[in-house]
């Protein structure tokens, strides 16, 4: 049977201090003489206290001093996502310079997602991209915490930090389309069921914004370059990683094999490559160390900074939201 917990106050006792004392010695020990912070440190460690209770100091104060980041993504997602992991950097560095914790909350579809949420002990709330119909939307803005969320969508009580990827889609399309006489678009997933396979010019109508927008970009584009759209052939991936692309690339190059190849990311667009060879002209999405390498077109912006901007919002530190900068990089 584990003993009973040594309280603040036995502490005070010992060393001859009130509890305040012993309170900041532990929680601002800069405010206490250094001989008294030593005396309570020996006092604590005779009679075993470890410290104040976590739980408790947070529910006096109201704050845990720790931010969630919803993946929507399964938990190693966060360590193997190029893109994600540049933008927990951003997070994690706000973090860092605020001394707060960081818990990283998973969202994959399962009903106990939403009270995993919910129930989070968390000061607010830092959202990956998801879809229109995600009901985690809800609860984080239920909880009335900060909260931020990248690339969209935006929603009733949640700060939407994103850039203008219609702008972006439609510049890198352009620039790659010239001569093209037959396009492959490699899509990220549509909707949350995360279908797999080639579609021809699908509607506009995507549970996913960032899928959205960027593919209503890409059609504008075609469009102006006199392509039908109906006639496009879209290759939709399950998750945007090198083998998906490759496969994805390899499967619709089974129907027509395309001389252009838009990737809605730099791993999609590697993947390609891959498939087809290096003859077939490809552009991506972040600008990534592939594209330097690999010598593609690619769309740069900072998930590191939007990290940041995220982050700013869901402790607390500003309400303000300025758009993503964007630009077309050329290799």
């Amino acid at each position: 049977m584990p003993l009973p917990r040594v309280t603040m106050r036995q502490v005070a006792a010992e060393a001859g201090v009130g509890v305040m004392t012993v309170s900041y010695t532990y929680t601002r020990p800069e405010r206490v003489a250094a001989p008294t912070r030593a005396r309570v440190l020996e006092a604590a460690a005779r009679l075993g206290y470890r410290g104040p209770d976590p739980v408790a100091r947070s529910l006096r104060s109201g704050s845990t001093g720790s931010l969630g980041v919803v993946l929507g993504e399964h938990l190693t997602y966060a360590f193997e996502d190029p893109q994600a992991t540049r933008f927990l950097a951003g997070v994690s560095r706000v973090c860092v310079e605020h001394r707060l914790g960081l818990v990283l909350i998973p969202s994959t579809g399962e009903p106990a997602d939403a009270d995993r949420v919910r129930e989070a002990a968390v000061d607010g709330f830092v959202l990956w991209t998801t879809a229109d119909d995600d009901p985690v939307l809800d609860v984080v803005a239920g909880t009335g915490r900060p909260a931020a969320i990248q690339g969209g969508p935006a929603a009733p009580g949640i700060q939407l930090v994103a850039a203008d990827d219609r702008a972006a889609a439609r510049a890198v399309a352009a620039h790659l389309l010239e001569h093209a006489r037959a396009p492959l678009v490699l899509s990220h997933p549509l909707d949350r069921t995360r279908w797999a396979g080639v579609a021809r010019g699908p509607a506009t109508d995507v549970a996913f914004p960032v899928t959205r927008t960027r593919l209503t970009g890409f059609r504008e584009a075609l469009e102006d370059a006199g392509h039908r759209w109906a006639d496009v052939p879209v290759a939709v991936v399950a998750r945007h990683t090198r083998d998906d692309g490759r496969r994805a690339a390899a499967a619709a190059a089974e129907q027509q094999r395309p001389d252009a190849v838009l990737a809605m990311s730099d791993q999609l667009a590697a993947g390609a490559l891959d498939a087809l060879g290096g003859t077939v002209r490809v552009s991506g999405w972040d600008d990534s160390d592939l594209a330097a390498a690999l010598g593609f077109p690619s769309v740069r912006q900072s998930l590191f900074d939007q990290g940041v901007a995220c982050a700013r919002i869901a402790a607390g530190l500003t309400t303000r939201v300025e758009p993503a900068p964007w630009s077309l990089a050329v290799h």
